[in-house]
């Protein structure tokens, strides 16, 4: 079969990226970086006494949930919202606190990261971030719904991103 006929029916490799979410793991990408380079950029933007100790308990936090979400989901990682084949529905260790602890870390980090240089644009990103990792854990669940009986009932139990609250 001819690739270049096969990419435009749908069978492709860019095919296959859309149908695993790649639109969602290029615009995470972009606002993960450009909060990175707007920290900087934007330093200084205010200045207090609290954003850098309340940086360093966001840092230690996201530092926990993204280890302790990577730890658990070992092999089965990725960072596309379509579960890879074969993979199980993990619910134990921090996925046992909260659904999406890996994007939860993304969240943490950036805030920590837009406090720590004290910058408002970054921290814009930051936010932007939190809302956009929520709309693509609403699209994951949805496919691991699909995928997984369970799914439902560990959602009912266990908060979507922040433990205990939301």
């Amino acid at each position: 079969m001819n690739p270049r006929r096969a990419s435009s029916e749908g069978t492709g490799p860019a095919a296959r990226f859309r149908e695993r979410g790649g639109f969602w793991v290029i615009s995470q990408w972009v606002l993960m970086l450009g909060t990175l380079a707007t920290g900087p950029l934007g330093a200084s933007s205010w200045r207090n006494s609290w954003s850098l100790p309340l940086a360093l308990v966001l840092l230690a936090a996201g530092a926990c949930f993204g280890l302790g979400g990577v730890a658990r989901l070992g092999a089965a990682r990725t960072i596309f919202p379509e579960p890879k084949p074969g993979a199980g529905l993990v619910q134990g260790g921090v996925y046992r606190v909260v659904r999406h602890p890996l994007y939860t870390s993304v969240i943490l980090l950036s805030l920590a990261w837009a406090l720590g240089w004290q910058s408002m644009p970054s921290l814009a990103l930051a936010a932007a971030s939190a809302v956009f990792l929520d709309a693509k854990a609403r699209s994951e669940e949805r496919r691991l719904s699909r995928r997984f009986p369970d799914y439902d009932d560990y959602a009912r139990r266990t908060r979507r991103l922040l433990p205990w609250i939301y």
